[in-house]
């Protein structure tokens, strides 16, 4: 067996929100810890994502008077994942939600905006936003605090293995060093001992088209996905070689507001997430009409437009834009988002049926103001649903892109990794998306970064404790 070329208590994996949550921790436990990130740069998906914590009882809802509880929390989380969620997974992200927002204010100083936002699928409000709109706040914070309690981040450096000793408990890592990504041989073995603990945050792998292609063959190179370059599944693959079990490695969750005209996530599908699904209608262009509620979760918006066979498009009013004009100024400049003074014009303008657009906005409408049921479950008696009738209209092309893999390796809700009889890897924790059993079989929106936070909280204390 090789040498250790060095020692520290706690070895944490991937510097996204998660892996940098557990290394706070750690730290503050007054334990020695180093941070490995493979790519060059650090964050992972968290710097590039919208910036968003789901949160039951945070201090915007308590100054809005708007009613939420851990509870309510659960139900929506189990709800949109069908029933499959750990129930002991879940019950500790929404009733840690709250802490874990007010620990980034309190000992990382996040600011947010002074806002709430709701999801499809959430019942209320409860999504706070950082001031920039943008994960890379929480990341930026996160670094500035590692560099204040000395603990280094070490980039360039892939996780190849996960070392055990005779009892079989996980004592370390074997890595790449100087790995440079795309290249699988660049950089020299190096072997670091975990004298408590190894935590696993390596992220998703919803770039890794042969691994997601093996879980979900219609998931193939032809569907693009909004995930950072290096969200690949070398990690994964590490802790199932040891014999991590395995949770919904093939629920893989594409998000229902890609834009197909930009990559990456892009501008477009940011407006299309908080201003038209919130404020507008979701469209089959071969009909004219809706095709699901503008409120339901990810995956029943993402089933109905993969039902339809082709792409759909995304309609809502200038009122209705308001709610990001950042991303709406963006994406005209771009042409990915349209704009129209009439609905004639919009409908010629994507070949719908002569007059079948304007029949349907009409009764959407007509619903909206007199309060009445939606044939397709959208609450419009509800204040935040108004009529489209405020020109111009804007309009964007909508198909999913694969934005989050639900599954992963199972944990416990002490953020330990379990085996296949599922008992506890001794020596190994995870947090963030590289697990599964959280979301079920679908993630609500808002919820990966405070999933991040709560588990990589809870996975560097473990660690640390040894």
């Amino acid at each position: 067996m090789a040498t250790w070329d060095e020692s520290v208590d706690v070895v944490v994996v991937g510097s996204g929100a998660a892996g940098l949550s557990a290394a706070i921790e750690a730290g503050h436990a007054g334990v020695s810890v180093v941070v490995l990130e493979k790519m060059k740069g650090t964050g992972g998906n968290t710097r590039i994502s919208d910036g968003s914590l789901a949160a039951p009882g945070n201090h915007l809802q308590k100054a809005l008077g708007i009613e939420d509880s851990p509870d309510l929390f659960y139900d929506d989380l189990m709800r949109a994942g069908l029933g499959l969620n750990q129930p002991r997974l879940a019950r500790t992200v929404a009733e840690r939600a709250a802490e874990a927002v007010n620990w980034t204010i309190d000992v990382l100083g996040v600011e947010y905006l002074d806002r709430l936002d709701r999801f499809g699928g959430h019942s209320v409000a409860r999504a706070l936003t950082t001031v920039n709109h943008v994960g890379a706040d929480i990341t930026r914070a996160q670094r500035a605090e590692l560099k204040h309690m000395g603990v280094g981040i070490r980039t360039g450096c892939l996780l190849t293995s996960l070392r055990r000793d005779g009892s079989g408990a996980v004592d370390g890592v074997e890595i790449r060093e100087g790995y440079q990504f795309g290249e699988p041989e660049s950089g020299s073995i190096r072997h670091i001992r975990a004298e408590r603990g190894v935590v696993l945050a390596t992220g998703g792998f919803g770039n890794d088209v042969g691994f997601r292609t093996l879980q979900d063959p219609v998931l193939g190179a032809s569907v693009a996905s909004t995930n950072h370059r290096g969200a690949s599944a070398e990690g994964l693959v590490a802790a199932l070689s040891i014999g991590a079990v395995p949770v919904h490695l093939s629920y893989i969750q594409t998000g229902p507001w890609g834009c197909p005209d930009e990559t990456g996530y892009g501008h477009g599908a940011r407006f299309a997430s908080y201003s038209l699904y919130p404020s507008g209608i979701l469209v089959d262009p071969a009909t004219g009409s809706r095709i699901v509620s503008e409120w339901a979760d990810r995956k029943r918006r993402t089933d109905a437009i993969f039902k339809t066979g082709h792409v759909c498009v995304g309609i809502v009013d200038a009122r209705g834009a308001e709610k990001d004009v950042d991303s709406l100024e963006r994406s005209l400049k771009r042409g990915k988002i349209k704009a129209f003074d009439n609905l004639t014009d919009l409908a010629a303008a994507y070949g719908m049926p002569p007059g079948r657009l304007e029949a349907t906005v009409r009764s959407y409408n007509e619903k909206v103001l007199a309060r009445e049921p939606d044939e397709l479950g959208k609450p419009l008696d509800r204040g935040d649903a108004q009529p489209l009738e405020v020109t111009p209209y804007y309009a964007l092309r909508i198909w999913p892109k694969v934005h989050y893999t639900v599954g992963g390796v199972g944990i416990d809700s002490h953020a330990r990794v379990l085996d296949l009889r599922g008992r506890p890897i001794p020596g190994l924790y995870a947090a963030g998306e590289v697990c599964g059993g959280v979301h079920g079989a679908s993630r609500l929106g808002s919820c990966a970064l405070t999933d991040c936070v709560v588990f990589g909280r809870i996975a560097g204390q473990e660690a640390a404790a040894g």
